[in-house]
């Protein structure tokens, strides 16, 4: 008898000990009995897989075979029960960051962690958030906040609040109904939704879900006339606005990418481009978008550019990437009807600042002159209010928005988005707000005011 032979008639001898658990049922929890079963089907698989295809032929091969299909069977439906038991469901969630956890649970590893990364050592991702814990708010008291006004107007379109959903890529990734659900969902919630160029639905698509303001963001490729194209259709489909995202002549160095080979899964495409053979991502040994980026976008765009694509639609220009006063000032001298301050999501340049760290120094630039917004770390209905306070038309936001989507499609943004705006109007109540004109400056202090001097009354 040959070692593997030998080692395989030792393991099928084990397939007693399961009987003898499910004995004891009364006495281990499922946690425990799932403990123990995940243990030693992990050493069955490890074992068994390189031998498969040369299996002895004993005669308690097919029996073992049956049941530990059986066996496999039961683990499944444990491994499901003990996930429902420490997962919480969508029901339990109470804040939107809890949709995080059970997006990594429910998406592969590749996928979940291109949504969830940053660029490089991922301090500004983290600073994105942190930043925000070092506002703190000058609650005013004793005044009647029975009825609050949320309601905003951006770009001459009227919103229900000042929360809108950022363009994400591949949104199919996350759920199946991807960019579908995220359309329905924000016109649903009274607000705007901004498609990505990289979306897995195209503008035509997005647009048959029905009614809604959305506006379109656009990378800028090397060949033009796909720009020209892009924009024409967007249009036509009744997008609201252009987002020109202006910091990625390159992609940021992703790691995780890099590591797990990111590409787009092969049933999807990017759908905008899916007539021009630009709709796939090449696998590569490094990450798939990154090659496709260095291949197509164009490196050169520059502030001439902004004029140009002025000439090219009637649809007002948000420049997204601005984290400065110099770049503000010429955003405004090229016809940029809007800024957004944007680090991508933290996953472009490391080491830049928290975008709620440089929106103040936008707004000031801006002078009223166009509204800023700002995109980045947006997690609680408090955030909203600080980037108000701090100046800010409007927030957007992106992981939440993916994050929800793929774990309960639909219903899970709706659900994350009416949670942000609970939160905010909360927030307003306890600050003396009611409605957002009313919010100043003077609700929130930073680490970088002078010491206040208390005005006289």
């Amino acid at each position: 008898m040959t070692c593997e032979s030998r080692k395989i008639l030792t393991l099928l001898s084990l397939h007693t000990l399961p009987l003898l658990l499910f004995q004891f049922t009364a006495v281990f929890s499922i946690v425990s009995i799932y403990i123990l079963l995940h243990a030693l089907v992990t050493q069955l698989n490890t074992l068994f897989s390189p031998h498969i295809s040369s299996f002895p032929p004993l005669p308690i091969a097919p029996i073992s075979f049956r049941f530990l299909t059986s066996y496999i069977k039961v683990l499944d439906i444990l491994d499901h029960t003990l996930k429902s038991e420490v997962m919480p469901s969508t029901m339990e969630i109470t804040n939107v960051t809890e949709f995080e956890a059970i997006a990594k649970e429910k998406l592969p590893k590749m996928i979940y962690e291109y949504y969830a990364s940053g660029a490089e050592d991922q301090w500004s991702l983290k600073e994105n958030r942190n930043a925000f814990s070092r506002i703190l708010f000058r609650p005013r008291i004793l005044i009647d906040v029975s009825e609050i006004d949320l309601t905003t107007t951006v770009l001459g379109f009227k919103i229900s609040m000042p929360i809108m959903v950022a363009p994400t890529a591949m949104q199919k990734m996350a759920h199946p109904d991807g960019e579908y659900a995220t359309a329905r969902a924000s016109a649903a919630a009274g607000t705007i939704m901004t498609l990505s160029s990289w979306a897995t639905s195209s503008v035509e698509e997005v647009a048959s879900t029905g009614p809604g303001i959305r506006f379109f963001q656009l990378y800028v490729y090397k060949d033009r006339n796909i720009v020209i194209q892009l924009v024409r259709r967007a249009e036509r489909a009744g997008f609201k606005a252009i987002a020109l995202t202006v910091d990625t002549p390159l992609l940021g160095r992703r790691e995780a990418d890099i590591k797990n080979r990111f590409t787009l899964p092969s049933h999807l495409t990017l759908k905008n481009f899916e007539g021009l053979n630009l709709g796939k991502l090449d696998k590569t040994s490094d990450s798939g978008l990154a090659a496709y980026v260095a291949g197509q976008v164009d490196r050169s765009l520059n502030w001439k550019d902004v004029k140009w694509l002025q000439t090219i639609t009637s649809l007002p220009i948000l420049v997204k990437g601005v984290l400065t006063a110099e770049d503000t000032r010429i955003a405004i001298q090229s016809g940029a009807a809007g800024i957004i301050v944007s680090n991508h999501g933290a996953r472009q340049l490391d080491y830049v600042p928290a975008t709620i760290m440089a929106l103040e120094e936008v707004v000031k630039a801006a002078q009223g002159k166009i509204p800023v917004f700002l995109d980045g770390g947006v997690r609680r209905g408090t955030d909203v209010f600080k980037a108000l306070a701090l100046g800010a038309s409007g927030v957007f936001i992106g992981r939440p928005v993916v994050f929800s989507l793929a774990a309960d499609g639909e219903a899970g943004i709706r659900k994350a988005l009416q949670m942000l705006r609970d939160e905010f109007e909360l927030t307003m109540a306890l600050s003396g707000c009611r409605s957002l004109k009313e919010i100043t400056r003077d609700h929130v202090m930073t680490e970088w005011d002078r010491p206040r001097v208390v005005p006289r009354l």
